[in-house]
């Protein structure tokens, strides 16, 4: 609420801004997205819920662990 402006053009300025940060910080699994969307909305889903657990569960130990998972999962198809 420290950056509210008034009228539409503060309107817009804000949902740049917001934008900006949105996209820097989660530009990779915008772009997990994509690629998954493309070829598999069953991918899109379980992202979906990935994320819904990660952010609803007020937890981090669901974070460490999901992070553990991704990890594990990423060496293991680097070396297979």
């Amino acid at each position: 609420m420290k950056d509210w402006r008034d009228g539409s053009a503060g309107a817009l300025r804000m949902g740049l801004k917001h934008g900006m940060y949105c996209a820097g910080c989660c530009w990779l699994l915008m772009a997990l997205l994509f690629v998954a969307g493309v070829m598999n909305m069953w991918w899109v889903g379980l992202i979906s819920v990935f994320v819904l657990v990660e952010k609803a569960v007020p937890s981090v130990f669901v974070s460490k662990l999901a992070g553990a998972v991704l990890v594990t999962w990423g060496l293991w198809l680097a070396f297979s």
